[in-house]
């Protein structure tokens, strides 16, 4: 685990481990298994291979996934969640239920 102190407030502290969409697009794709560096970069888009990989570095740090690098030509990295990451799962099915619930409504009042 990382060594920053925490905040008092439990919000606080969660926004602080999760509070780019970069870090809630990494969870997303993770929550369905191991993925390498790659397949995560396609999947997120806009990402930058420096953006992408200071914030597996950091949630690395935070104990939310673990890095394994292959000693092959050329190297192959892999991130898996781990069960601290993977107890983000109800925030994340939260999410997608008011997103979803959001967007219908939002679809709904358009003319």
């Amino acid at each position: 685990m990382n060594d920053r102190p925490l905040p008092a407030c439990p919000v606080e502290t969660t926004l602080m481990l999760i509070g780019s969409k970069w870090k809630v697009l990494i969870l997303r794709d993770l929550m369905d298994g191991t993925r390498r560096f790659s397949e995560l970069k396609k999947s997120i888009g806009t990402i930058t291979q420096k953006v992408l990989t200071s914030n597996l570095r950091d949630m690395e740090a935070c104990g939310l996934l673990t890095r394994t690098v292959y000693p092959e030509v050329p190297p192959r990295v892999e991130y898996t969640l781990t069960q601290t990451g993977y107890s983000l799962k109800p925030i994340l099915d939260s999410m997608v239920d008011w997103g979803t619930a959001y967007k219908n409504l939002a679809d709904s009042a358009r003319p």
